[in-house]
């Protein structure tokens, strides 16, 4: 543990909010203290995008994220925006590339991201100490953690997604000792798990389709993938984050069919079944299934057309009802956390107790799947950076 002399700020979190704020307010001149119980920083990072780190989107906006309070990040997000972190990887030669929808990914590692924020914390003379723990203490007007002390402390320390990699609750044990409110963590970005009733659909593990997976508000059209447990895919883990025990998961399978598609393919194929048809529409096995369930028979000629429509809605509304989720061990994040009621939206400085601030996974701000999550972490870091 560093010498007890007083620090400027304690940043608690080693991972991609803390590290991004430990090295810019460093670099404005503050002294700066970065602890983290693992033993080295960065670790989800290192396995994010398959260990390429999907580090920003291009289209990141507040739209884009959940919180009871939808507007909170707006500010943050405002202020420090996809195009100023791209500035920051350009600087550091770290060669890059965008995939669907505007997501950007290392050319090369993970690694480098990390290499590059460890970087950044050494030019603004950061100190760490990683793979320890403190007793944390608020008296006389500063925050002790262990022998060191600062007038502000940064919680950085992320939700309870892939507790493998060191993921715990102590940000909203310590909120909550200081009179915050937590909104109920839950995985999110996460696969979902279907009743043995809907077993029929596990025997299609392995089959991906492009589709519209619908919960509430949440609305996306990518892949889906079929699970021996249930449901996943870029699709899923969109619509898993506005998901609540009890919704059903809507799912257009031909999204690009409009009204009466089936009814036209009987007057063109009349001799085709519909199983056929689907097969052409999507994978094989996937068809076979689909055609199976709405016992639709015989050639497409001899299919009342009232029948066709009925199987053209289902398609385009298939209902999952889902029990439950692979919970927050195969969770890309948590929704819920820190409650933004207490918190200012510019500075991400805590209300109730000068000093005290929380960045990134931390906070009730989750973000889509694609880059989304690691463009809040860097804003909030920025945020608090500034006000520290």
């Amino acid at each position: 543990m560093p010498d007890d002399r007083p620090y400027d700020a304690i940043i608690i979190g080693a991972g991609a909010a803390g590290m991004f704020c430990a090295a810019l307010a460093g670099q404005r001149g503050r002294r700066i203290l970065l602890l983290d119980h693992n033993s080295e920083p960065g670790r989800k990072i290192l396995i994010s995008g398959g260990g390429r780190c999907n580090f920003t989107n291009v289209g990141a906006q507040a739209e884009n994220f959940l919180s009871a309070n939808p507007h909170f990040a707006k500010s943050a997000l405002g202020r420090f925006t996809p195009s100023d972190f791209i500035a920051l990887v350009d600087k550091h030669r770290i060669a890059w590339h965008e995939k669907t929808l505007g997501q950007l990914f290392c050319d090369g590692s993970s690694r480098q991201i990390v290499a590059m924020l460890l970087d950044e914390c050494a030019a603004g003379g950061v100190e760490t100490a990683f793979g320890g723990s403190s007793t944390i203490e608020h008296r006389d007007g500063a925050f002790h953690v262990g022998k060191s002390s600062a007038p502000a402390l940064v919680l950085a320390t992320g939700g309870l997604s892939i507790p493998k990699l060191g993921a715990t609750s102590l940000a909203y044990d310590i909120a909550r000792r200081f009179g915050h409110k937590i909104v109920e963590p839950r995985p999110a970005l996460v696969p979902l798990t279907l009743p043995v009733d809907q077993a029929l659909f596990k025997e299609l593990s392995g089959v991906s389709a492009n589709v519209v997976a619908s919960v509430g508000k949440g609305r996306f059209r990518e892949a889906a993938l079929f699970t021996h447990r249930g449901l996943s895919g870029p699709a899923i883990l969109q619509v898993s984050s506005y998901w609540r025990h009890g919704d059903a998961v809507i799912i257009d399978f031909l999204p690009d069919l409009g009204a009466g598609w089936l009814r036209q393919a009987k007057r063109d194929h009349p001799q085709q079944t519909f199983r056929r048809v689907l097969a052409r529409l999507l994978p094989e096995r996937l068809a076979a299934t689909l055609a199976d369930q709405l016992r639709v028979e015989g050639d497409l000629g001899n299919v009342p057309d009232r029948t066709l429509e009925g199987a053209e809605r289902q398609l385009s509304g298939w209902h999952f009802l889902p029990n439950g989720t692979e919970g927050f061990a195969k969770a890309e994040v948590t929704i819920g956390g820190i409650s933004t009621a207490d918190l200012s939206s510019r500075t991400m400085e805590s209300r109730r107790v000068p000093g005290l601030f929380a960045i990134g996974e931390a906070v009730d701000v989750t973000g889509w799947l694609g880059g989304y999550n690691f463009q809040w972490a860097w804003a909030s870091a920025y945020a608090a950076a500034q006000a520290l």
